[in-house]
């Protein structure tokens, strides 16, 4: 009989889990609270969303890193799939930040018609629009390429570190990468802080904070994907041949690194 019920195959039946109607609920939650809120009805569903949001991600990849580290059903086969879904994530990601660089193209290239959607302010048929004082690019935002750039160097070092089992170097490889991280994030809030323009009331201003601070966005979860993954290898996760989570993180913050590239040579460079 235990035979009858034994596996023989690669893959991996999960077991059933409450998380995913948990998350669908605390989505139902953050997206309700976040309509409310935004109709000035206070902002504690829209929290209580967020935190229901964050217990069910730590819950759930809590089981997911048991399943790995402990349960052994991570085999390479399941590994393989795992990639092949992440590909899929970081493709679905370039089609996000396609729409919006699609809607900065669109306005500077044709401002004139531009013009017809901007209820506040007209373009004056130029980009930069009129009264707008952009970004000196070869300021804040050179030095926060330099920034990330190094830290896509950092993360590739951990990297090449744990596939030869050097467990010092992975963790002074990430501990870097996320210094840098930080670093990024607290330039760019403080260059926002020093804008000559608002979101609102102009179209060049909501196209570049739609843009920018997406992918600051996006930097700040994966600083957090890479403090996970430092805090795993603390405790001794992650072998040269079974890191995918690591992996994972490295090909997120790559992803990263080339975004803000297109952002500073489109929207920095050429928008200024």
């Amino acid at each position: 009989m235990a035979d009858a019920h034994a596996k023989h195959h690669d893959y991996h039946l999960v077991d059933p889990s409450p998380w995913p109607i948990i998350g669908a609920l605390a989505a139902l939650v953050i997206t309700t609270g976040g309509v409310l809120f935004m109709h000035g009805m206070g902002p504690w569903l829209l929290i209580l969303g967020a935190l229901m949001v964050v217990f069910t991600m730590i819950s759930w990849w809590r089981d997911v890193v048991r399943e790995a580290e402990h349960g052994g059903y991570h085999t390479p086969v399941v590994q393989l799939h795992h990639r092949y879904g992440m590909i899929l994530f970081i493709a679905s990601e370039v089609m996000f930040f396609v729409a919006w660089f699609w809607a900065y193209f669109d306005a500077s290239l044709f401002p004139h018609e531009a013009i017809q959607y901007s209820r506040v302010e007209a373009l004056g048929g130029v980009w930069p629009p009129e009264g707008i004082e952009t970004f000196d690019p070869w300021h804040l935002p050179l030095i926060n390429t330099l920034i990330l750039l190094t830290s896509g160097t950092t993360v590739t070092w951990a990297h090449h570190a744990l596939l030869h089992n050097d467990r010092n170097g992975l963790k002074w490889g990430l501990i870097l990468t996320i210094a840098l991280g930080l670093i990024f994030t607290s330039v760019q809030a403080y260059e926002y802080s020093h804008a000559a323009f608002d979101f609102g009331g102009n179209i060049y201003g909501a196209t570049f904070y739609m843009a920018t601070g997406f992918h600051g966005a996006h930097v700040i979860i994966g600083t957090i994907f890479l403090i996970v993954c430092l805090i795993r290898a603390l405790k001794g996760h992650f072998t040269p041949t079974h890191h995918f989570g690591f992996e994972a993180a490295a090909w997120y913050w790559h992803f990263v690194d080339v975004v803000w590239l297109f952002l500073f040579a489109s929207i920095y460079v050429w928008g200024a």
